[in-house]
């Protein structure tokens, strides 16, 4: 089949992981996972309900307590944590769905109160330039964080490894590695953020290592064939965006590229804006150094997504806010059917239980 001919609502071989059409959940924090973080039965069906997707990201799942930073976001760091996704990951392979996990670090985008008091750790002790965080304590300034001791981060990789070590034993078919968003690995790439002078820090070499070391250790759990990055090169979230993002991200693409990973996730899109420090990097441009499957995120309509794929640039195409109202997107898109009105964003992160969540009809013929 030619590229040309190719269609979102079309099966698609991910390195012999069979997927039913190129839509994808896109990971989305919804803050249901209790204050112990397992996850629960509401995440099982939630998740469930939209398995009619090709394949589902989950939730930025914290591979550490440390690594915290959400009030109620789920983690992967117990027995108890494994327990909950494994029963999450069975109810959405019982509708015949493909699920990976992310795995998160929040980095500076945490606070003491999440941490008994201690400073979150970041590449650099640079404060977010925001008004405030949500913490178990309501919201709270940021606060400058410490930056990580160069003997810390061999342990920082192995809470990685041992969290893809649990993803597997959840029954996971394969994981992301978060990189995007100003989280922790995010913040290592960027110049903005990394002002470190050891092997971590200063070139755009040394910036990439951390990440690079962080897919090595992952990569010896699952195979690599197995194992997605989301890179997010255009967006100033949390206070990132570094002038040199073009050179940056590029070289991270071309690195990356060698390892045949499952795929490339970009947000490419600009729905949550853009940090204007010149023109956006493109899916095409991606294109052209990354040659395994590219998934491009970030305010995408069907439209749009159906463009995008069938001009080459991306194989797949993430949705997030249209899936919370339309558990039945797949089915929308399949069917021509309208999308449901967005949902309120006063419950998109509140652990509300059910309403906002696993609430939200299928379209009704």
């Amino acid at each position: 089949m030619s590229r040309t001919n190719v269609k979102l609502l079309e099966p698609f071989d991910l390195n012999g992981l069979s997927l039913r059409n190129r839509v994808v959940m896109s990971p989305m924090t919804r803050a249901r996972a209790g204050k112990e973080r397992i996850p629960t039965a509401i995440m099982s069906e939630y998740y469930a309900q939209r398995a009619s997707a090709g394949l589902i990201i989950t939730e930025a799942t914290t591979i550490s307590a440390r690594a915290n930073g959400w009030n109620e976001s789920p983690g992967i760091y117990t027995e108890a944590m494994i327990g909950g996704w494994r029963q999450v990951v069975s109810l959405v392979h019982a509708q015949g769905g493909k699920i990976f996990l992310q795995l998160w670090h929040c980095g500076r985008v945490s606070h003491s109160s999440f941490h008994g008091g201690e400073p979150a750790v970041a590449p650099s002790a640079i404060k977010i330039n925001a008004d405030y965080i949500r913490t178990p304590n309501g919201q709270e300034p940021h606060e400058t964080p410490r930056a990580l001791r160069t003997d810390e981060i061999p342990g920082l990789i192995e809470d990685y490894r041992r969290a893809a070590e649990r993803a597997k034993a959840a029954g996971f078919d394969g994981v992301e590695i978060h990189a995007a968003g100003g989280y922790l690995l995010d913040t290592f790439l960027q110049s903005k953020t990394n002002h470190r002078t050891d092997l971590y820090g200063g070139s755009i070499e040394n910036r990439y290592r951390l990440l690079e070391q962080v897919v090595q250790a992952v990569s010896k759990v699952w195979t690599a064939s197995r194992v997605g990055v989301k890179l997010s090169p255009n967006i100033g979230m949390n206070d990132t965006g570094s002038p040199d993002f073009r050179e940056q991200y590029t070289f991270v693409a071309k690195q990356l590229d060698r390892f045949g990973l499952a795929y490339l996730h970009i947000m490419d899109g600009l729905a949550f804006g853009s940090h204007e420090l010149g023109q956006p990097m493109t899916l095409a441009k991606f294109r052209q150094v990354f040659h395994g499957a590219l998934i491009g995120n970030c305010g995408y309509t069907q439209e749009m997504a159906e463009t995008a794929i069938a001009e080459g640039h991306a194989d797949m195409i993430s949705f997030g806010r249209p899936f919370i109202s339309n558990p039945d997107l797949v089915e929308r898109f399949t069917q021509g059917w309208p999308l449901a009105p967005m949902s309120d964003m006063n419950v998109w992160y509140s652990p509300t239980g059910v309403k906002g969540y696993t609430d939200f009809s299928t379209y009704k013929v």
